[in-house]
């Protein structure tokens, strides 16, 4: 799963990618890493994957990742492809969700490119040219399906009038993500890839001086306006995460302690862009390795199997599971079929958050 991380000059977008991509080789116990320049890969963390080792002396571990893409060339106008405006919707489409990092600090030893700190600004700065890329994506879409009501397929008539009602909405600067849709339309849109469709976090970058400080009106408003867009907030200080990527594990225990803070906003963030994806992690463990795979809600266990091998999916007979909670309580995969814990799942079975699983399969 790709994350695009966007946002306007100076609001701390390049210091919270640098600290997600120079976080080094380990943070908590997960690796950070670079395979370009511009995609920093971040393990979820998952503390069931040590305990669950634990119980099989597993001699490696290996978590669930996510990719952050550093999107950069916003200016006013990228809809019209000013400044690398092209280049940046096109690294927006490919993405699956979107972390938008806004300013919500005052430094005036950091100029903002409005003269001004104002973040539901920003938000609407950056919003309107996903906004007017979609209108012209939708308008050329409803120009060919009016076109095709000619040929009398009733298809082309539902397809116009949906398009039409997005493009109504787009048109009164609404993202289409604050639509509501039935099932049928809602696959349609999918298929459309509009920008404004795409699930969204605001990183609220606040200063150190605000760590801990409920009542900014700057995290309000964003707050606020992330409400109005069913989009998610996430209060986060940019310039200490990239201090605490540089540090070792027990220099960041000690420095996240000297702050009251129980929990890094890098992994905060991990966490709640799996979660906004609607994704979660069905464990396997053994001797070799223990490890976590990442599965969108609603999935059925072949194709869970799938992630591992395809020949899993194909040869599919069934799914002996233990939930990790009670493989914990059990102390391993023996005691649990021992007292009877080990339930055997068909086809239809829909895989769970944490289930510790072994795929019986044939071919």
């Amino acid at each position: 799963m790709k994350l695009g991380v966007v946002g306007l000059p100076n609001v701390g977008k390049s210091t919270l990618f640098n600290a997600i991509t120079q976080a080094g080789a380990e943070i908590a116990n997960y690796p950070f890493c670079t395979i370009e320049p511009n995609v920093g890969v971040v393990a979820v963390p998952d503390e069931r994957l040590d305990k669950l080792a634990a119980l099989y002396n597993s001699k490696k571990i290996t978590p669930t990742y996510l990719r952050f893409v550093d999107i950069a060339g916003l200016v006013k106008g990228a809809s019209k492809g000013e400044g690398l405006g092209n280049k940046f919707l096109s690294h927006i489409r490919e993405v699956d969700a979107i972390v938008h990092v806004v300013r919500c600090f005052i430094d005036s030893n950091v100029t903002h490119v409005d003269n001004k700190v104002d973040p539901v600004q920003d938000i609407q700065t950056i919003n309107l040219e996903l906004i007017l890329a979609d209108i012209e994506t939708v308008t050329a879409r409803l120009n060919k399906a009016v076109s095709m009501q000619k040929t009398g397929d009733k298809k082309y008539k539902t397809e116009a009038e949906l398009l039409q009602r997005i493009l109504s909405h787009l048109e009164s600067e609404q993202p289409v993500r604050t639509m509501s849709f039935d099932e049928e339309e809602r696959q349609a849109v999918e298929e459309m890839f509009l920008l404004t469709s795409k699930p969204v976090i605001y990183a609220a970058n606040i200063s150190e001086d605000d760590i801990g400080n409920d009542d900014n009106p700057l995290v309000k408003a964003v707050e606020q306006q992330a409400e109005k867009e069913h989009a998610e907030t996430l209060v986060i200080c940019a310039k200490v995460e990239e201090e605490l990527s540089k540090l070792d594990n027990e220099e960041r225990q000690m420095f996240l302690e000297s702050y009251g803070i129980a929990e890094s906003g890098l992994n905060r963030l991990v966490k709640k862009c799996y979660k906004l994806l609607h994704l979660v992690s069905y464990l396997t463990a053994g001797e070799k390795e223990t490890r976590a795979w990442t599965i969108t809600e609603g999935t059925k266990a072949p194709q869970a199997a799938g992630k591992i091998h395809s020949d899993f999916e194909k040869g599919f007979i069934r799914a002996e599971i233990v939930p990790y909670e009670t493989m914990l309580e059990m102390g391993g995969y023996n005691q649990a079929k021992e007292h009877g814990k080990v339930r055997s799942e068909g086809k239809d079975y829909v895989m769970k958050d944490g289930d510790v699983v072994l795929f019986r399969f044939n071919v």
